[in-house]
């Protein structure tokens, strides 16, 4: 028996030594992006180097049960369906060819489907449905077990295979098998620091939103003062609400705490350990509202000279406080609601959709339902905001909690006048209660803060406003006088909006140029 090795061999052998020392310096310092094409092009010089049809890398699923095409390169004259066959082998179809390299068996044949054993029916199948004749299949591992395979396979004609080609074709698989390794760990790596840039920009966001707000985050605030009945209903809904992530609507008139509560409902949820972040609808223009809540990309408009991360955006995981709901426009309505029903929003000038997981609480003065029926508030949004209504009740309603309030009020606020009060007479206590504040929590605030400036201490003295302005009945005032004073009360209401959905001229139903001219001639200023 002739136990020469054939010269054929010899000559594939050193030629594929070559193209191993090559492929192997060529992987050294490829960056990520480069590998895939790298592969490919490696496959295609083994299929020159050893005249073969096609050579193909696959990748095991974690499991093993499938083995799936990730790079392969094939001879154009071999037939189409088979030069592009990219399938998935799944263990169903393939067990026992799958098997067998997950015990780290080399397969070679070189008569197909005739070499075969009868245990494996379905791969005998696919290789003649595949037209397959020669082929050879190492598995490659890392980190002790298979985890990938390196195969090549010809079509047009039967071949030999070398038993010294075995393990050249295994170590340049192992290089190629690195290679993805090391491309998988610079892309993971690569998104775990895109993902820690954007909690940093994130983190930086809140902080400067924490600035902004420093004034409610760092002074000593009253918090919710009250043992009234009133108070305590709406405290006990808050307890209620604050477990669910359903949206809170608040309702009641200006000055009644509805943002304490707000703050209650947060600081009693899961959401807690993140800062809850607040918008005024009716402090900022339509046009700056939507930049506001969903934040805007540089040249999304004339002035948006840098990026702007929103609201909405920088809740993720928090809660958003969006009071003066009533005054959100109406264009605008329809995008809060896709984010309450869906999470998702656009930044303005940018497609990219963004998640966030936000629970809502808003606020409002107005009569929602009463703008639902005249058109100027969406309906599904109204009873999507409306999962959990509050009432915040008005101070009249709870008149035995004023001295509550007002000896809190002296707390918070004498000491930056550098003042100590102890007294506070009891005919003033109970004139404070017999007051009707229409102003509510606020109002009383303000009258204790004007009454500390003035007394010298340690008795309180408060002067109490005598009626509420603009008490004179219509019947006695001008015509004139009626104008100047309903005009004056609709532009408070809307921040002084003249234009616009929702603005002043909107409201009286006249012309904006009317409306200036109006207010110039009438002598009302702001």
């Amino acid at each position: 028996m002739d136990d020469r090795v054939p010269d054929s061999f010899v000559r594939e052998g050193l030629a594929f030594e070559r193209l191993l020392a090559d492929l192997s310096a060529r992987f050294v310092s490829l960056a990520p992006f480069e590998v895939d094409q790298e592969i490919e092009q490696g496959l295609r010089l083994i299929v020159q180097a050893l005249d073969v049809d096609r050579s193909s890398l696959m990748e095991f699923s974690e499991d093993g049960s499938e083995l799936t095409f990730t790079h392969q390169w094939a001879q154009e004259s071999i037939r189409n369906d088979v030069r592009r066959d990219v399938r998935k082998l799944v263990n169903a179809e393939t067990p026992w060819y799958l098997e067998k390299l997950l015990q780290g068996e080399t397969l070679a044949y070189s008569r197909l489907p005739e070499e075969l054993p009868e245990e494996a029916a379905a791969e005998k199948a696919y290789c003649a449905a595949m037209g397959l004749r020669s082929n050879l299949t190492i598995p490659l591992k890392l980190s002790g077990r298979p985890t990938a395979a390196l195969a090549v396979g010809c079509f047009r004609r039967e071949r030999q295979w070398s038993p010294d080609l075995i393990p050249r074709l295994r170590l340049l698989g192992e290089v190629f098998l690195n290679a993805v390794a090391r491309r998988n760990q610079a892309v993971a790596l690569e998104t775990a620091l895109a993902e820690i840039r954007g909690l940093k920009a994130q983190l930086e966001e809140e902080n400067l939103y924490l600035r902004k707000q420093i004034d409610v985050a760092t002074r000593v605030s009253v918090g919710i003062v009250g043992e009234s009945a009133a108070i305590k209903k709406a405290l006990v809904q808050a307890e209620q609400a604050a477990p669910a992530d359903a949206a809170v609507l608040l309702l009641g008139e200006t000055g009644t705490g509805k943002e304490l509560i707000a703050r209650t409902i947060h600081a009693l949820s899961t959401r807690r350990s993140r800062t809850m972040v607040r918008l005024n609808c009716a402090a900022l223009p339509p046009t700056l509202i939507e930049a506001e809540l969903f934040g805007r990309e540089r040249g999304a408009y004339t002035g948006a000279l840098a990026k702007q991360m929103g609201r909405f955006e920088l809740a993720d995981g928090s809660t958003i406080f969006l009071d003066e709901i009533g005054e959100l426009p109406l264009e605008l309505q329809a995008k809060l609601l896709h984010v309450l029903e869906r999470g998702e929003f656009e930044r303005l000038g940018s497609s990219r959709t963004i998640r966030a997981d936000v629970r809502v609480i808003a606020a409002t003065n107005r009569d929602l339902a009463g703008m639902v029926r005249a058109g100027k508030f969406r309906e599904d949004l109204y009873y999507r905001l409306n999962v959990f209504p509050i009432v915040t009740p008005p101070l009249r309603a709870r008149l035995e909690d004023v001295p509550l309030l007002v000896w809190a009020f002296v707390r918070e606020l004498a000491p930056a006048q550098g003042k100590t009060f102890e007294q506070i007479p009891r005919r003033t206590m109970e004139a404070l209660q017999r007051h009707t504040w229409p102003g509510n929590v606020r109002e009383l605030r303000n009258v204790i803060e004007r009454a500390i400036i003035l007394s010298p201490g340690p008795i309180l003295h408060v002067e109490l406003p005598t009626a509420a302005p603009d008490r004179e009945s219509p019947a006695q005032m001008t015509l004139e006088a009626i104008d100047r004073r309903h005009i004056t009360a609709v532009l408070d209401e809307v921040r002084w909006r003249i234009r616009g959905d929702g603005g002043a001229a909107q409201r009286l139903g006249l012309k904006p140029s009317t409306l200036e001219s109006r207010i110039i001639k009438l002598g009302i200023k702001r």
